[in-house]
């Protein structure tokens, strides 16, 4: 029970993002994801087209 009431305090207290802050915190990882898949994805075909003209 101690833990618990514990956790309800703590939670009390946490300043929560509004909506705004939300999607901002949002759009910039799924952009960030994005683009990484997007750099992972053209070095990967940069790699396979290394390895097809020098060892296949």
């Amino acid at each position: 029970m101690k833990f618990i009431k514990g956790v309800v305090a703590e939670m009390k207290i946490v300043a929560w993002p509004d909506a705004k802050q939300t999607r901002k915190d949002s759009s910039t990882v799924i952009m960030t994801s994005v683009l990484y898949a997007i750099f992972f994805g053209v070095i990967d075909l940069v790699i396979l087209e290394l390895l097809q003209l020098f060892i296949f």
